[in-house]
């Protein structure tokens, strides 16, 4: 696809549920893991009254999206049938639906099929794809059809195998090459509101991760909104020699870089945190002496 093309679509909106959400101020995804083997055990919801918790926490620490997942995509994470995933997000989204309507939710799935039910069963407003299309083949024409947000991630490999041996020749023209092409295909097939997302931690080593991070400005060439989401992963906790539940900090540290380079949402674990952030770099580039 022709950058120069991609400059000059507005990058500040997309349509979630008919509404018109403002990019130009970073948004917060808080994740909600419906799953009993996420990475991040603090993150794993499994009962009524823990989904019920974490929804109210989401929303009342300032969350604009909730992300709801329901296949662990950690590295090495066992695979989940199609059925048990819907079943998964049928039980989180019905109490979603109850605890805080008219909500904007996110469905991280790479499968069609789920993204379909969701949208249309439970008014799901975007789509989250870790495969960007690759592990089913009726995504893209899905989500054209379905009119919705699409988040299109990088990753090299499957969640099954993607940390085995990670390796580019050139890192940051492989990945733009990636986009580039699905993009297209996106677009050929009349999507709309596209949003990319680098894939920190899916198919790349400790370089890797923060190679990308050094030039997260860089996929401003596309002209779409970029979501970031780094949130208490192995790029922070390797480096540190810590474990997810002490990565915080680095945590915050690593979206306030994310802020400074472009990022429009963060999809994290600690809201409160995360929205203070957005202030803080909010202020300061509003404060900034032109």
């Amino acid at each position: 696809m022709n950058l120069k093309t991609m400059e000059t679509i507005d990058a500040r909106f997309i349509n979630v549920n008919g509404r018109l959400m403002d990019l130009s101020r970073p948004q917060v995804m808080g994740i909600l893991n419906v799953t009993p083997d996420s990475f991040y055990a603090q993150s794993r919801m499994q009962s009524e009254a823990e989904i019920v918790r974490r929804i109210h926490r989401i929303m009342n620490e300032g969350a604009s999206i909730i992300d709801i997942g329901a296949y662990s995509s950690r590295p090495g994470a066992a695979p989940v049938s199609a059925e048990e995933e819907m079943h998964r997000l049928r039980m989180g989204l019905e109490i979603v639906g109850r605890e805080c309507p008219g909500s904007v939710v996110s469905v991280d799935t790479f499968r069609a099929d789920v993204a379909r039910m969701c949208v249309e069963e439970y008014g799901v407003a975007i789509i989250n794809d870790i495969a960007a299309g690759e592990m089913d083949s009726q995504m893209f024409p899905t989500v054209a059809r379905l009119g919705v947000p699409y988040i299109m991630m990088h990753m090299q490999g499957t969640p099954q195998d993607m940390q085995q041996n990670p390796h580019y020749d050139n890192l940051l023209k492989e990945v733009f090459y990636y986009f580039s092409e699905r993009v297209q295909r996106l677009r050929d097939l009349g999507a709309k509101d596209i949003i990319l997302d680098p894939g920190f931690g899916f198919g790349k080593t400790l370089e890797h991760n923060y190679q990308l991070m050094n030039h997260l400005e860089d996929f401003r060439l596309f002209g779409l909104p970029l979501l970031v989401g780094v949130s208490r992963k192995s790029m922070i906790y390797r480096l540190l020699d810590s474990t997810p539940q002490d990565a915080l900090n680095g945590t915050t540290a690593l979206h306030t870089i994310a802020l400074m380079k472009g990022a429009n949402i963060l999809r994290v674990h600690d809201v409160k945190e995360a929205v203070e952030v957005v202030r803080i770099v909010e202020k300061m580039k509003s404060s900034a002496i032109s």
